[in-house]
């Protein structure tokens, strides 16, 4: 899939199958997010790849949010370093990195949680030194989901070209 017809087309997916994206797909999700941009090339972020069903179900009662987390074939919590101002940027970058390449392969997810989770920080054993940022859910959609089917305002309500409120278009 072209970069762009992801972008087009990426839905949030909250109900999953029971098909489990194949190892290589998984290491291209977590290389997606490590390969992203990062200031000053600081990546101050590290990637917790859970896959445990026990885990996942935990981590369902968990996230408040998120409790469709328990039915993902497999989640990947980003944590940033903590008290660098430019680590949420960062860090949200590997996140839309992480779920386009997903998509791209036909593997849904969504964004759950934003900022500190410290239930979750301490389920998955993160030192003092980082905090959440999010946690990501993956899977197959259990559904077909439309493509494409985005509800967003008119690119003349959201753009200007040179100053605010010169059309864009």
């Amino acid at each position: 899939m072209e970069v762009f017809d992801a972008v087009r087309t990426v839905l949030a997916v909250r109900r999953y199958s029971a098909q489990r994206p194949p190892g290589d797909l998984v290491r291209r999700i977590v290389e997606a997010g490590r390969l992203s941009a990062s200031a000053t090339n600081s990546q101050p972020w590290h990637f917790i790849v859970i896959e445990e069903r026990a885990t996942l179900d935990q981590i369902g009662r968990i996230m408040d949010t998120g409790h469709y987390a328990a039915g993902a074939s497999l989640a990947i919590a980003v944590m940033i370093e903590k008290d660098r101002r430019i680590a949420v940027s960062d860090g949200s970058r590997a996140i839309q990195n992480m779920i386009l390449t997903a998509w791209s392969e036909g593997v849904g997810s969504n964004w759950i949680g934003f900022g500190r989770m410290p239930a979750l920080e301490t389920l998955l054993g993160v030192p003092d030194s980082h905090q959440g940022l999010a946690l990501l859910a993956f899977g197959y959609p259990a559904e077909t989901i439309g493509r494409g089917r985005k509800k967003r305002k008119p690119l003349s309500e959201i753009a200007s070209r040179e100053r605010y409120g010169t059309p864009f278009a």
